[in-house]
Protein backbone atom coordinates (compact mmCIF):
# COMPACT_ATOMS: atom_id res chain seq x y z
CA UNK A 1 0.00 0.00 0.00
CA UNK A 2 1.36 3.50 -0.74
CA UNK A 3 1.45 6.25 1.82
CA UNK A 4 -1.91 7.85 2.36
CA UNK A 5 -2.26 11.36 2.70
CA UNK A 6 -4.35 11.79 5.65
CA UNK A 7 -6.86 14.48 6.79
CA UNK A 8 -7.61 15.76 9.77
CA UNK A 9 -11.10 16.50 10.83
CA UNK A 10 -12.43 20.19 10.80
CA UNK A 11 -14.45 19.60 13.45
CA UNK A 12 -11.10 18.79 15.99
CA UNK A 13 -9.78 21.08 18.13
CA UNK A 14 -6.92 23.08 16.81
CA UNK A 15 -3.46 21.55 18.28
CA UNK A 16 -5.47 18.30 19.44
CA UNK A 17 -3.31 14.95 18.56
CA UNK A 18 -6.75 13.66 19.56
CA UNK A 19 -9.08 13.68 16.14
CA UNK A 20 -10.52 11.71 13.33
CA UNK A 21 -8.50 11.70 10.28
CA UNK A 22 -9.25 10.10 6.59
CA UNK A 23 -8.00 9.30 3.70
CA UNK A 24 -8.12 7.41 0.35
CA UNK A 25 -6.44 4.78 -1.16
CA UNK A 26 -5.28 4.08 -4.51
CA UNK A 27 -8.43 2.90 -5.17
CA UNK A 28 -10.32 5.53 -3.87
CA UNK A 29 -12.15 3.64 -0.71
CA UNK A 30 -12.18 5.86 1.94
CA UNK A 31 -9.66 4.76 5.02
CA UNK A 32 -10.77 6.30 8.89
CA UNK A 33 -8.58 6.42 11.91
CA UNK A 34 -8.51 7.95 15.19
CA UNK A 35 -5.00 9.45 15.67
CA UNK A 36 -4.61 8.54 19.19
CA UNK A 37 -4.30 4.71 17.61
CA UNK A 38 -2.91 5.76 13.79
CA UNK A 39 -2.22 1.89 13.31
CA UNK A 40 -6.10 0.99 13.63
CA UNK A 41 -7.54 1.84 10.13
CA UNK A 42 -11.01 1.32 9.47
CA UNK A 43 -12.38 0.92 5.60
CA UNK A 44 -15.26 1.53 4.50
CA UNK A 45 -17.48 1.75 1.24
CA UNK A 46 -17.84 5.56 -0.35
CA UNK A 47 -21.72 5.07 -0.10
CA UNK A 48 -21.36 3.96 3.95
CA UNK A 49 -19.41 6.52 4.43
CA UNK A 50 -21.99 9.10 3.25
CA UNK A 51 -24.50 7.27 5.04
CA UNK A 52 -22.72 7.61 8.33
CA UNK A 53 -21.61 11.32 7.84
CA UNK A 54 -25.54 12.34 7.66
CA UNK A 55 -26.18 10.27 10.27
CA UNK A 56 -23.78 12.49 12.33
CA UNK A 57 -24.85 15.45 10.69
CA UNK A 58 -28.52 14.86 11.69
CA UNK A 59 -27.29 14.13 15.14
CA UNK A 60 -25.94 17.27 15.53
CA UNK A 61 -29.03 19.74 14.20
Amino acid sequence: MTQLAWQKSTFSEPGSDTCVEIALDETGTPRLRESASPGTVVTASPSALAALLDRVKSSLR
